[in-house]
């Protein structure tokens, strides 16, 4: 009864291709957006689902929202072009679904990482290397605090140039990173620890000592990979600057944007 769930689930989040043919100019994107938690639970998840699935109507996407893992193999995947891993939580995929995700990658596809996808797989080295390094270490209280904005070269950070924003001062849940993935990714934005009001309990594992990046994207192992720190809270997935940085993410992570 439960998978039957989950795939009614999926099913209710699939868009029809006919949307795509809508605005013929726009290429359709099959996207897949995965949210099984083995730890925390984010409660924001349904924001979030509900975030992708006003993004795929709107730019006139395929999206498939599901949490069972058991759909991570190979034909299942093919149809896809980018999974987002949307507040994934610890160990959610055996060795035989991670080996079908690594083959779907591979073959040129897209990985998207959103908050507590830093805080998954830990013991999945391949992941881990996607990701620069950068599992979750520790966090602050949440609260207001400032990115730096790095980089607009790149389709997730277009609306930052358009809107001239080089300082975005915002509410989340700032995750620290047990490695710093700079010297592996390309850093879009990070965060300035200084606008920090409140460090918690434990400072040295809620920080990163000054250089803290927040968004990157990178190209590894024959896939595309981008990674953003955003998405704790259920009012941060209706950011209009945000759900345009999703969007560009998602876009460049299936390949239809350079």
């Amino acid at each position: 009864m439960k998978k039957l769930f989950v795939v009614i689930i999926a099913l209710a989040f699939t868009f029809p291709s006919c949307l795509a043919q809508e605005k013929k100019e726009v290429e359709k994107i099959d996207v897949l957006v995965f949210t099984k938690t083995k730890g925390f639970r984010h409660q924001s998840i349904s924001s979030g689902v509900k975030c992708m699935w006003e993004l795929g109507l709107k730019n006139h996407w395929n999206v498939t929202a599901t949490e069972d893992a058991t759909l991570f193999n190979d034909e299942f995947l093919s149809k896809f072009d980018v999974v987002v891993w949307l507040n994934t939580t610890m160990d959610v995929l055996n060795d035989e679904q991670q080996d079908a995700f690594v083959k779907f990658y591979r073959g040129g596809k897209g990985y998207v990482g959103i908050h507590s996808a830093a805080d998954t797989e830990y013991e999945w080295e391949w992941y881990g290397k996607m990701m620069g390094g950068a599992w979750f270490k520790g966090h602050p209280p949440t609260q207001e605090a400032t990115l730096v904005i790095e980089d607009t070269n790149h389709p997730s950070m277009t609306v930052f140039e358009e809107k001239d924003i080089k300082r975005w001062t915002v509410i989340d849940e700032w995750y620290a990173h047990k490695a710093n993935p700079r010297k592996h990714v390309n850093v879009l934005m990070s965060l300035d620890e200084s606008t920090l009001k409140k460090l918690g309990d434990n400072p040295d594992n809620n920080t990163m000592g000054g250089d803290h990046p927040m968004a990157w994207y990178n190209e590894f192992d024959g896939g595309r990979s981008f990674y953003t720190n955003r998405g704790h809270t259920h009012e941060a997935f209706d950011d209009p600057e945000l759900r345009e940085h999703f969007r560009g993410g998602i876009e460049w992570a299936a390949g239809k944007l350079k």
